[in-house]
């Protein structure tokens, strides 16, 4: 194997790594917003909750094939703001989705063939559930966070404690 294509091996999974770091936050996002949510919207909190979790099992294995071993999940994680009632809950589930959306953006770029079709089904999930929850949608989701930092990498939607 070329250096480059070492490069690239290791950049595709750190994508990976990062894909599944930032579903085990948004994981764990859904089951707080799940707690706060207004009946009326508990089955897409659920709903959304169940895609993240077939995402972050199927991206734990990808990282296996990839002959990495997957990130854990953290026990617990600082949400971006108090989630008090179903407004704020339905508010961090469209950033939950904004920021699972920018992470597989660099999977995209970090991936092709079917990997590649997979991450860009990933964005196309993530991005139509915020404008579920949103209400509205925006150019580029998951983007916007980085414009403002000049960032490469999202971070996951959700920080680690502890």
């Amino acid at each position: 194997m070329s250096d480059d294509e070492k490069k690239a091996a290791k950049a595709e999974l750190a994508a990976f790594q990062a894909a599944l770091a930032a579903e085990h936050a948004a994981v764990y996002g859904y089951g707080v917003a799940g707690g706060r949510i207004r009946e009326g919207r508990r089955t897409e909190a659920r709903s959304a909750y169940d895609a993240h979790r077939a995402r972050r099992d199927a991206l734990a294995r990808e990282v296996r094939d990839l002959g990495g071993t997957p990130v854990a999940a953290s026990a617990a994680y600082a949400l971006p703001f108090p989630v008090t009632d179903s407004p704020s809950a339905v508010r961090l589930a469209a950033e939950l989705e904004d920021r699972v959306a920018g992470v597989y953006s660099d999977l995209v770029r970090a991936t092709d063939g079917e990997r590649r079709r997979t991450a860009a089904g990933a964005v196309r999930e993530a991005a139509v559930r915020a404008v579920r929850w949103r209400g509205e949608s925006v150019a580029f989701p998951g983007l916007a966070e980085r414009a403002a930092d000049g960032s490469a990498s999202a971070m996951p939607s959700v920080t680690p404690t502890g």
